[in-house]
């Protein structure tokens, strides 16, 4: 994966405070929505992401209602992967079915803009902290890194047919 800028968050941010729900009105394409990605947490959170931007946050990363479209958002605005220190249930389930790296991770100590590398493999996931501590992530399951890869559920079905 390709080194990401941090952005941190803190804990419990909710999928309103992802993506409003108000803005969901006029569309769910996520390339319209990335501009208010954020809006009521951080407003000039959107104007600051730049792609390959990784989210760093605290615990309960996406908690509140279960709404898909607080991932797409996400990745329409070019951010590779999200890492927390717990992530609500349906977003995590979300994330694997849109193609989005969800890691679960101690994220202390990691400040808004270090560089991270992050290296997943069917042992686990490390991220490299500014190009020297390693944190362990918890492994992933070998479908979810299946369906990552294909690019989330539906591109995995066109390309096997079946799950694993």
């Amino acid at each position: 994966m390709n080194p990401g800028r941090a952005r941190v968050l803190g804990d419990d941010v909710n999928t309103d405070y992802i993506i409003s729900s108000r803005r969901k009105k006029d569309s769910l394409d996520p390339q319209v929505l990335r501009h208010y990605l954020l809006e009521d947490l951080a407003p000039a959170f959107a104007a600051s992401v730049q792609p390959g931007d990784i989210l760093v946050a605290g615990r309960n990363f996406g908690c509140g209602s279960a709404m898909e479209v607080a991932v797409t958002v996400v990745r329409g605005a070019g951010i590779q992967a999200v890492v927390a220190r717990s992530f609500a249930r349906t977003y995590w389930r979300n994330a694997v079915n849109n193609g989005l790296l969800a890691l679960t991770a101690d994220t202390h100590g990691i400040a808004e803009g270090a560089r991270l590398d992050i290296e997943v493999d069917g042992q686990g996931a490390r991220i490299r902290v500014d190009g020297g501590r390693i944190i362990e992530a918890e492994p992933l399951p070998e479908f979810v890194l299946a369906m990552r890869e294909a690019g989330g559920l539906l591109p995995y079905l066109r390309a096997h047919g079946r799950l694993m």
